[in-house]
């Protein structure tokens, strides 16, 4: 079961990336960045069950790889850079409408895990900084701020383990999550004119700044030993939306 487990996780990108590559132009980068992300996916994952303590995917776990294939696909196509915004506003909206299925399923299968949450955090972030790097060829390289600010809290999480403490539930920092992901597909898609792009993917940005600054400023007000960080940790599932915790 485990080295099936193992050889579908190896098996199941490959069409789908390839066919990222090819919406990409076959374009030697395009084929290069589809091939990296397979691989980097298959390993981190492997990585991630085997410190976990688990031997394979749960069920709600396969949707979130089926996420993280098809942003993928979108890497691949960003990467190259001539293609149709067709392409990339379809992938990333398939994407974004799965994100939170996958929590349902581990809820009601009883299969909720701390790699679950992990995995389905950093899909997430990964999709945001590759909506900002699209949207920055337009609108200036500041769009990358949105998705470099979680990078930069768990950077800085390395010298003051107090951030990595869970935070309390927050309805507004789920909010704000969203709307990140909504404002820049749109952004993506050309929809809007570009002032009122630029005016929406700077609130966008501001309100993420707040977020992020108003739970930074509750964890210093709070600050916990590493130890019991450990503990608390271990007793419920960290609550957050995209920096260190998971939504």
């Amino acid at each position: 079961m485990i080295k099936h487990d193992l050889l579908l996780r190896a098996v199941i990108p490959a069409p789908v990336l390839a066919a990222g590559a090819f919406a990409g132009g076959f374009s030697l980068l395009a084929w290069a960045t589809g091939v990296v992300y397979g691989l980097a996916l298959v390993l981190l994952t492997e990585w991630g069950l085997r410190r976990s303590g688990r031997a394979a995917f749960g069920p709600a776990d396969w949707i979130t790889f089926a996420r993280a294939v098809l942003v993928g696909c979108a890497a691949a196509l960003i990467a190259e850079g001539g293609f149709s915004l067709g392409w990339l506003v379809g992938l990333v909206g398939v994407a974004l409408l799965l994100d939170g299925l996958d929590g349902q399923v581990a809820r009601r299968t009883g299969t909720a895990s701390e790699f679950g949450a992990r995995f389905d955090m950093e899909v997430d972030a990964f999709l945001i900084l590759l909506l900002c790097i699209q949207v920055s060829r337009t609108l200036g390289l500041w769009v990358l701020a949105i998705g470099l600010m979680r990078y930069v809290f768990v950077a800085a999480s390395w010298t003051m383990p107090w951030l990595t403490a869970p935070l309390y539930p927050s309805m507004a920092r789920k909010t704000v999550a969203a709307v990140q992901g909504v404002v820049l597909v749109v952004a993506v898609s050309g929809l809007l004119p570009v002032s009122l792009t630029f005016a929406a993917v700077a609130l966008a940005l501001a309100s993420l700044t707040w977020s992020f600054g108003r739970d930074v400023g509750w964890l210093a007000r709070h600050r916990v030993a590493p130890a019991r960080i450990i503990t608390l940790t271990s007793l419920r599932r960290p609550l957050g939306y995209g920096h260190n915790q998971a939504a």
